[in-house]
């Protein structure tokens, strides 16, 4: 595998948590938001990452891709307050199904894993720096 191979995974790596990290800022920007009907309701979004594979035979990695984002299908809280403008004929409010500690815990590991790899492409320029200066002597 050549340095560039790894330096294109770790990139690729990078770029599947950056979004992971966006998927989360946006559910805790709208966790409190109410609504007046179910539908209406935000759903939490999560991405859905497969790997990008190459090669006859043998696995030969080649990077991460973002499939899709998809909504949560967990059910939204239904809270009845009958003061609320957005209330509806019975008096609920429905607020997204997004659970805070959850969305906390994800965009720790996602913050951890894109660490991580950019320790990967920092290492990858060191060596590469090292090979150069064996060619010297």
């Amino acid at each position: 595998m050549s340095f560039r191979d790894i330096s294109r995974i770790a990139g690729s790596a990078m770029t599947a948590q950056t979004v992971r990290l966006n998927t989360v800022a946006s559910n805790l920007a709208n966790a409190d938001s109410a609504a007046g009907s179910e539908a209406a309701a935000f759903r939490g979004r999560k991405p859905v990452f497969a790997s990008q594979m190459q090669g006859s035979g043998e696995w030969q990695g080649v990077g991460v891709r973002v499939l899709d984002v998809v909504k949560s299908d967990k059910p939204v809280r239904k809270v009845n307050d009958p003061s609320n403008p957005l209330a509806d004929q019975d008096g609920n409010v429905y607020f997204g199904n997004v659970n805070a500690v959850e969305e906390m815990t994800d965009m720790m590991a996602a913050s951890r894993a894109f660490q991580t790899n950019v320790e990967v492409m920092a290492r990858v320029k060191v060596m590469q720096q090292d090979l150069l200066k064996l060619g010297e002597g």
